[in-house]
């Protein structure tokens, strides 16, 4: 008998993983599940349910999956069962204010956190929730209202017993740790450099040193005590608007960056003082005005670079402007403390995040380019596109069982051999969008369209 349960035990470990989190174990993308589909048709599909609109990602805790969405104009949390997508429970979270979102993303973009009996949900527009694994509410905590240009997009973490959530927005941003037991703020900290980021966090922790939360913002990345929200340390180098999540490989830590095509090395545009900007001050204000700039980048991002929203750009919002455009589009290996062991700048994407997986760093450009490297040095195997056919990718790739898996905008899953050749084993459209990240867990993979969530797998 104790055999037996050693033998259950070490296969309920290795086939029966679950996906807790936007991106699954600690945001790395990876996952030990066996037996998963090398193709998404019908004869792999064990069903699609409709579901609200959302760009949040599938989390999944042993049978249940947990999503968000909109719902005839209410925000909404809903349970479904793994085995059939059927509706286990829906909560409704208040909807005290109406945000502003760009195109790309909406009012239920953050994936949930879950663990063993509760869930843990950020909706922009509210605050935190959380819910038992049944439904029933437990805390809910207002925060906001938030003044991102695009709408915020992280998603919280657990740290221990703490919630964590990275506000980042055009000022006032802030890392939180609420009690995930009692909603209760336990310390709250802020984030001067950081302008309107969506990066999600990911835990961190040196042998015999404390429990890290690594926060990617404006220019540079946070290691914050996850006890007490100090900072321990900071690795510049970053874009200026991050939206990545970072993956964590030992004692290396990956994250990539993009801003503008002007940001790539070899393009970028100097930007002069504001001291010697003072010269178009036509009314002596002491800022500058949309219509005293020159044509050129600034005019054209004016309502980016006016943080307050009061028509005129300040000392500090023309930094942000010079800092912005002396940033560099890249991909950055760092090691605890900071240092930047080495960077690559070719084909560096806005959204999609790495995924490091069995000794290669694949990484997928909005546009399609994908480029293999090798994790210790940087060294570019081999970078193509994805598809002959262009298309937008906005969803973060996933790998398990020797294969990593791709979602474009369009609908295609595209599988790969997990191998720095990019081999190509499957191309399957779901012909319906795709923004929200797969999931895999169970020895299923579930991704959320723009109208479903299909669940696909090995038939019985």
């Amino acid at each position: 008998m104790r055999l037996l349960v050693l033998l259950l035990g070490g296969c309920l470990a290795l086939w029966g993983e679950d996906w807790l989190r936007f991106r699954g174990p600690n945001g790395s993308g990876v996952s030990q599940e066996r037996n998963l589909p090398p193709e998404f048709g019908p004869k792999n599909r064990l069903w699609r349910v409709s579901v609200p609109m959302g760009h949040s990602s599938p989390v999944v805790r042993g049978e249940r999956i947990f999503l968000t969405g909109v719902e005839n104009d209410r925000l909404v949390t809903f349970c479904l069962k793994t085995t059939d997508g059927s509706l286990l429970w829906k909560q409704e979270a208040p909807r005290p204010r109406r945000d502003v979102f760009d195109k790309r993303n909406n009012a239920a973009s953050p994936s949930v956190s879950a663990e063993d009996g509760n869930v843990y949900v950020f909706f922009p527009e509210y605050g935190l929730l959380s819910y038992t694994s049944g439904g029933k509410e437990r805390w809910r905590l207002p925060l906001g209202p938030f003044d991102n240009f695009y709408g915020m997009g992280a998603s919280p973490i657990l740290a221990g017993d703490l919630v964590i959530l990275i506000c980042d927005q055009t000022r006032g941003s802030f890392a939180l740790a609420v009690g995930k037991n009692d909603g209760k703020e336990k310390w709250r900290k802020s984030r001067p450099e950081a302008v309107s980021g969506h990066s999600t966090p990911v835990l961190f922790q040196q042998q015999g040193g404390p429990l890290t939360i690594l926060a990617p913002g404006s220019f540079r990345m946070d290691a914050y005590q996850a006890s007490t929200g100090e900072v321990l340390w900071h690795a510049k180098g970053l874009a200026s608007e991050m939206k990545s999540v970072p993956v964590v490989a030992g004692n290396r830590i990956y994250i990539n960056g993009y801003n503008l095509p002007e940001n790539d090395p070899g393009r970028q545009i100097p930007v002069p003082p504001f001291e010697e900007m003072r010269r178009h001050d036509k009314n002596g204000d002491g800022a500058l005005q949309k219509e005293e700039l020159p044509e050129g980048r600034a005019k054209s991002f004016f309502p980016y670079l006016d943080l307050d929203r009061n028509q005129k750009l300040d000392e500090g919002e023309w930094g942000f402007f010079v800092q912005g455009m002396a940033a560099e589009n890249s991909l950055l290996a760092i090691e605890p403390g900071g240092k930047i062991l080495w960077k690559f700048h070719r084909g560096i994407p806005q959204l999609p995040s790495t995924v490091l997986y069995q000794g290669v760093l694949y990484m997928i450009s909005d546009a399609g380019i994908l480029s293999t490297l090798d994790p210790q040095t940087g060294a570019l195997h081999k970078q193509g596109r994805l598809r002959s056919t262009p298309d937008r990718i906005y969803a973060s790739p996933v790998a398990a069982d020797g294969k990593v898996f791709f979602v474009t905008e369009a609908g295609f899953v595209v599988v790969l051999a997990a191998s720095p050749e990019q081999t190509t084993l499957s191309t399957s459209p779901l012909e319906e969008d795709v923004y929200a990240t797969p999931a895999i867990a169970g020895g299923r993979i579930f991704i959320r369209t723009t109208q479903a969530l299909h669940a696909f797998g090995a038939k019985p």
